[in-house]
């Protein structure tokens, strides 16, 4: 085999149809977060964007994005924006793992949403979680069956809350694939506020994951596109998502909501419209990714497998990288796959944020009249 490294923009159009064909071909492969677009878009605002492009006897056989940080330093493509990596190739197709980060570059390269069982790096994964899903093949009431056998008591519940919104509030509506940018910017809005209020660190403060953000919006084709729904009461917006979608997978990616309407659960509420949407567009799947949340158990009637594992060549860069990362990376795992653990640490998190958000309450109390 061999292997060139590249940024994705350099790659031909017969290259990149090529990778669009090896990623239809194979449907463990079905996530926008593989497409090329993805690539394209990521490696047009972040110069440490790479691909290496597989050949074997002169014909293209697979495509590996990844992230090239100093001292060799590999990442999936999108890190920790992400919820699925791994070789867009041929189905089967095995290249030697550490020939492959010696042609990167790289020292070392640690996943954590690889797609499972890839042969090239399934000998180096050190778990398999799985990843829920609303699969709609058999139809959207064959899924909202399923979801009332997963839980009938939290359905009857929302179902109560979503009349009493629309009683309340005025009549709900749901905004399928907008391309409303004022709607974007209060979603992006909204989950700022959520990561404040939930003491997580606010990706939206950066400058290039907005405008990553407002890239993938404007993507319109049939196998790639950016997706935002935003129901309504009435005329006032109340929950929203924005994510990505193949011509028949869409992935979660950022939902929220205006927690001035936090006691009718718009969240849960936006999921289950959506949901109905998303099966009369046609798309097959919503992946809502691993993790502990309890309303991806109550909704989902499917599951994908992604794995977590590490890849390294002896070097003081692989060796600093296993004693900075892998013990917290094994802590954090161990926390998100649990349903309790996940409650009580964010519970211990958004303590944090309100802390933190009452501090600066307190700071804007002491400053000068008139101050900005």
């Amino acid at each position: 085999m061999n292997i060139t490294v590249v940024r994705p923009g350099d790659l031909g159009e017969s290259e990149r149809s090529r990778w669009r064909e090896l990623q239809t071909a194979d449907m463990s492969l079905d996530n926008p977060f593989l497409s090329v677009e993805f690539a394209l878009a990521m490696d047009r605002l972040r110069d440490y964007v790479r691909t290496a492009v597989v050949e074997d006897a002169g014909e293209i056989v697979g495509f590996f994005p990844y992230e090239r940080h100093h001292f060799g330093i590999g990442k999936p493509l999108g890190g920790f924006l992400t919820t699925c990596h791994g070789l867009i190739g041929v189905r089967g197709v095995k290249v030697e793992a550490k020939a492959l980060l010696r042609a990167c570059g790289l020292n070392v390269f640690a996943f954590d949403h690889m797609v499972a069982g890839q042969p090239t790096f399934a000998p180096y994964e050190s778990d398999v979680r799985p990843a829920a899903v609303m699969d709609f093949t058999a139809g959207y009431e064959a899924w909202l069956a399923q979801v009332k056998e997963n839980s009938a008591k939290n359905l009857k519940t929302w179902r109560y809350k979503e009349r009493k919104l629309a009683r309340e509030h005025g009549e709900l509506r749901l905004s399928w694939a907008s391309t409303d940018q004022g709607e974007l910017r209060q979603l992006l809005a909204w989950k700022s506020d959520q990561y404040r209020r939930t003491g997580r660190v606010d990706r939206f403060a950066q400058p290039w994951i907005v405008e990553l953000t407002e890239q993938m919006h404007a993507e319109r084709s049939p196998g790639f596109a950016g997706v935002l729904t935003m129901l309504y009461a009435g005329d006032v917006p109340v929950a929203g998502h924005f994510g990505l979608r193949t011509a028949t997978t869409l992935v979660g990616w950022f939902p929220a909501y205006d927690s001035e309407f936090g006691k009718y659960s718009p969240g849960i509420v936006h999921h289950l419209r959506m949901a109905e949407a998303a099966a009369g567009a046609g798309l097959h799947t919503v992946d809502m990714g691993k993790g502990g949340k309890d309303y991806k158990h109550w909704l989902k009637s499917g599951t994908l497998h992604v794995s977590e594992g590490r890849i390294s060549r002896p070097s003081a860069a692989a060796a600093a990288h296993w004693i900075g990362r892998v013990p917290i990376n094994k802590a954090r795992t161990i926390v998100t796959d649990s349903p309790s653990l996940y409650r009580a640490a964010d519970r211990v998190l958004k303590g944090f944020g309100r802390m933190r958000s009452t501090r600066g309450q307190e700071s804007d109390l002491k400053e000068p009249t008139g101050a900005l």
